[in-house]
């Protein structure tokens, strides 16, 4: 029994048809769209490539930009082969074509469904990515004379800024590195060696943060050496007191940017996988009362559409007995050379005797 069986007159055809060349054509806006905002992605994650170790985070917009340039293409396609399906004679032209293209098509549609799913699980990815990049970037602040690092000082201060946070985790990240450079230090001052000569590791540690932690908005002016001294700064108490820094890691800051900005494009790719969905049904349809037309032979008749011509079960079992039989006539020994004996070979028809012709001697 068809499986959502309609039946279909000449003019819904018609109909049918012209609405799924729209369709097709719009789906071509939509595959655009799918592109640009999978362009839009790479761009926004490459422009703080810096600040990520390298990973599958472009998986994404890999995925977007590849299903979004398909799109066009088959949607294209598709709008061609619906506007001739209007016609009986015209579709006779593809019928040869429709159930490729229709199988082409779902599997495409499936990997926009995959699209959209990626956007929502690359969170842990991204995440491990900034973690580490962040770390090692913070690390080589200092690092203004050397090439391949001289940028990280601005980059880290624009993101500090424009983000409002501080340090990868938090402010205290800042204390566990030496950010300053040598060369602004007074290596004649008594407190510069101590400090030096205090670290294990033989580096230049303090409790301070960067200019670019500063919040502009508190009214103290900003209190970025000596942190955690309360005596250092009258009337103070970092404890119980509001720090006029920010007090959000970085970390936390791109993640919530990047995951606000993956949702977005998760949604709206998965809009875009229901309306593809929605063509191929349609298509579908199309197909199958057009095909139904050339078995009646009349155009101008009622047919029949259905997505499946049998029951989901039987459907499966049909396409199973067709993939056994298959692999049955490919299997070959590859020790013998000899065919499956178990398996039937089919032979050629030529006569009664079913000898071949060149075998027949000339009279």
């Amino acid at each position: 029994m068809a499986v959502l069986k309609v039946k279909f007159s000449k003019i819904r055809r018609g109909k049918l048809a012209q609405v799924l060349w729209i369709l097709n054509w719009i789906s071509v806006v939509t595959g655009l769209i799918i592109f640009s905002l999978g362009l839009y992605l790479k761009i926004e994650i490459k422009k703080r490539s810096e600040l990520m170790l390298s990973g599958n985070i472009q998986s994404v917009p890999n995925m977007l930009i590849a299903v979004g340039s398909i799109a066009c293409i088959i949607n294209f396609f598709g709008g061609k082969i619906c506007y001739d399906c209007s016609d009986a004679n015209k579709f006779s032209r593809w019928k040869l074509f429709m159930l490729p293209y229709i199988i082409c098509t779902f599997f495409f549609t499936f990997c926009v469904f995959a699209g959209a799913i990626m956007c929502y699980t690359m969170r842990n990815e991204l995440e491990s990515a900034l973690y580490r990049g962040l770390k090692d970037a913070l690390k080589y602040y200092k690092d203004t004379d050397i090439p391949g690092r001289c940028f990280l000082k601005s980059t880290i201060d624009l993101l500090q800024i424009q983000f409002q946070c501080c340090g990868n985790n938090g402010f205290r990240d800042w204390f566990e590195i030496q950010w300053i450079s040598v060369r602004y230090l007074d290596m004649g001052s008594k407190d510069t060696i101590d400090r030096f000569k205090s670290n294990v590791d033989g580096r230049y540690l303090l409790d301070g943060v960067p200019f670019s932690c500063c919040n502009p908005s508190s009214p103290r002016p900003c209190i970025q050496y000596q942190i955690t001294n309360n005596s250092a700064h009258y009337n103070y108490d970092y404890l119980s007191e509001e720090l006029n820094i920010w007090l959000r890691g970085c970390r936390e800051a791109l993640l919530e940017y990047y995951e606000h900005l993956m949702q977005s494009i998760g949604l709206t790719v998965l809009l875009v996988w229901l309306f593809e969905l929605s063509v191929l049904t349609g298509v579908r349809y199309l197909q199958t009362a057009m095909e139904n037309v050339l078995i009646l032979g009349d155009p101008e008749s009622e047919s029949d559409g259905w997505l499946l011509q049998n029951s989901c079960m039987e459907t499966a079992k049909h396409n199973f007995q067709i993939i056994k039989k298959l692999g049955k006539i490919n299997q070959i020994s590859t020790l013998s050379g000899k065919t499956d004996p178990n398996v039937d070979i089919p032979t050629a028809d030529y006569g009664p005797d079913n000898v071949p012709p060149s075998s027949i001697p000339d009279s």
